[in-house]
C-alpha cells in the first residue's frame, strides 16, 4: 500500500511529508520512496509551539489551540500532496500516519511516565478521507518503555546484514543512536542534544529572527571554550546507562543560560558559543558509541547538513567511518518521515512497531491509534510473520499500478 507520513521533529522546523510504497513479502518489507517534502509552519503557529515548550508556562486553552492548528496545518499539507498526485494521474495514498509535534516527554528518575504529541488527527482524516494512524509512542511507554528511539525499528531492519558492529545515528534536535551487528544484542538510546542547543543559541543571538546556523558557518568561525564545554559535559544524563531518552525538557535555552551564568560565559561571542556546542554534540555522540567499537556510523537528520558538525563528528569518531543514510537509498532529511510510514504500515497489518530491547519495554507493541476516514474502517487480516529485513527500492524498479 502507499502510505503518507507527516511529522515534525524537536527542532520545530516544519512538517515533513513523505510518501512510501510499501510491500510486505514474508519477512521482507520493500520501501519505495515516492516523495519527500518539507512544509513550513505558519509563523504564528511556530511561535505558539516554541512558546509552549518547556520550560515555558502555558494554559489548557493554548494546548487546545495548538492541537487544533497543528492538526489543520498537517491536514492542509496532506491534502495539497494528494491533490497534486491526483491532478498528475499518480497513485494516491491509502493510509496516513501522523506523528504530530512533541510538546512534552515526561521523564522522571530515568523512567518515561508519559509523552505528549499534538496535532489532532481528525482534521487530517476529514481533509483526506483516509484513516490516520497517530499517537505512535504511547503504547511503548505504557509497556514500560521509553517511547524512543523509535528509529531503532527501521535501523535494525535496514542494517540486518551487517556482520560487524555498526551504528545508525540521527541528528535532530536530540541525537539518537542504534547499535546493530551479527551476534550482538541491539541497543538504542538518545545521546543528548544534537541541534537543540545550537538552535537555541542562534535564536538568542538573533532575537528570534534566525533559527539555524546555516551550513555551520558561524560555528566554523568560532573557538571552543574549554571551561564551558567541560561544564556542559558534566550533565548527569551522559552517565546514565541505556535505554534512556531525553528532550528539550532538559536541554533547552534555559539550561544553556544557567550553565553560561555558572561559568561566567554569558558574554561569549556567538561564534565561540556555537563552536563549543558543536563540540558538545560531536563529543557526546562519540563517547556514547565508544564502548561498542562500531566500524561504521550511518547518519541522518538535519544535522547532516551542517558541515562543521559533520567534520567534528568524523574526527571524534575515528577510527569509525562516518557516512550518511543517502548511501543506502534514503534521503538523510526524510528518514524519520519514512520511519513513521513504516510504523503505520506495520500497525495496519497487526505487527509491532517497536523493538523492546531498544526502548526498554516489557514487550513489543503495535503502535498508535486509528482515526477512521470517510469510509467504514476495515483492517486487513493480520500478517503472519514479523519482518526482519527492509529493502529500499528505487521508484523505477517497480511498475506503475
Amino acid at each position: 500500500m502507499i502510505v503518507m507520513a507527516l511529522s515534525s521533529g524537536t527542532s520545530v522546523d516544519g512538517i515533513d511529508v513523505a510518501l512510501a510504497d510499501l510491500t510486505l513479502d514474508d519477512q521482507t518489507v520493500r520501501l519505495v520512496p515516492l516523495l519527500h517534502r518539507e512544509v513550513d509552519f505558519s509563523a504564528a503557529l511556530r511561535s505558539d509551539v516554541l512558546s509552549a515548550l518547556p520550560l515555558q508556562t502555558t494554559t489548557m486553552e493554548q494546548v487546545c489551540r495548538i492541537d487544533t492548528l497543528l492538526g489543520q496545518e498537517f491536514a492542509a499539507a496532506a491534502r495539497k500532496v494528494m491533490h497534486e498526485r491526483t491532478s498528475s494521474g499518480l497513485d494516491t495514498p491509502e493510509l496516513v500516519v501522523s506523528h504530530g509535534q512533541t510538546l512534552f516527554h515526561w521523564v522522571e528518575d530515568g523512567s518515561v511516565r508519559g509523552t505528549l504529541q499534538l496535532g489532532q488527527p481528525a482534521w487530517i482524516a476529514e481533509a483526506t478521507g483516509l484513516p490516520v494512524v497517530s499517537d505512535v509512542r504511547i503504547a511503548d511507554v505504557a509497556a514500560g518503555g521509553q517511547g524512543a528511539p523509535l528509529a531503532s525499528l527501521l535501523d535494525l531492519l535496514l542494517l540486518h546484514d551487517r556482520l560487524d558492529p555498526c551504528a545508525a545515528l540521527n541528528l535532530g534536535g536530540i541525537g539518537n543512536v542504534t547499535v546493530a551487528g551479527a551476534g550482538i544484542r541491539p541497543v538504542a538510546f538518545d545521546t543528548g542534544p544534537a541541534n537543540a542547543l545550537l538552535d537555541a543559541a542562534i535564536r538568542r543571538d538573533s532575537g528570534g529572527r534566525a533559527h539555524v546556523d546555516i551550513d555551520g558557518t558561524r560555528a566554523a568561525a568560532g573557538v571552543v571554550h574549554d571551561g564551558l564545554l567541560a561544564a556542559l559535559l558534566d550533565h548527569p544524563y551522559y552517565r546514565q546507562p541505556p535505554p534512556k531518552t531525553t528532550g528539550k525538557e532538559t536541554f533547552n535555552a534555559n539550561y544553556l543560560e544557567s550553565v553560561s551564568v555558572a561559568t561566567g560565559t554569558q558574554s561569549l561571542l556567538a561564534e565561540d558559543l556555537l563552536a563549543t556546542l558543536v563540540e558538545l554534540t560531536a563529543t557526546t555522540v562519540a563517547d556514547a558509541l565508544r564502548p561498542y567499537r562500531v566500524g561504521d556510523v550511518v547518519a541522518a537528520g538535519g544535522g547532516t547538513h551542517n558541515p562543521t558538525l559533520m567534520r567534528r563528528l568524523g574526527a571524534h569518531l575515528k577510527p569509525s567511518r562516518l557516512s550518511t543514510i543517502d548511501s543506502l537509498g534514503l534521503d538523510s532529511s526524510a528518514k524519520e518521515a519514512y520511519l513513521f510510514a513504516l510504523i503505520g504500515f506495520l500497525s495496519w497489518h497487526g505487527l509491532p512497531g517497536t523493538v523492546s530491547n531498544c526502548t526498554g519495554a516489557r514487550h513489543t507493541t503495535i503502535a498508535g491509534r486509528i482515526t477512521p476516514g470517510a469510509q467504514p474502517l476495515r483492517l486487513p487480516e493480520p500478517a503472519r510473520s514479523t519482518p526482519t529485513t527492509l529493502l529500499i527500492d528505487h521508484p523505477s524498479a517497480r511498475p506503475p499500478r
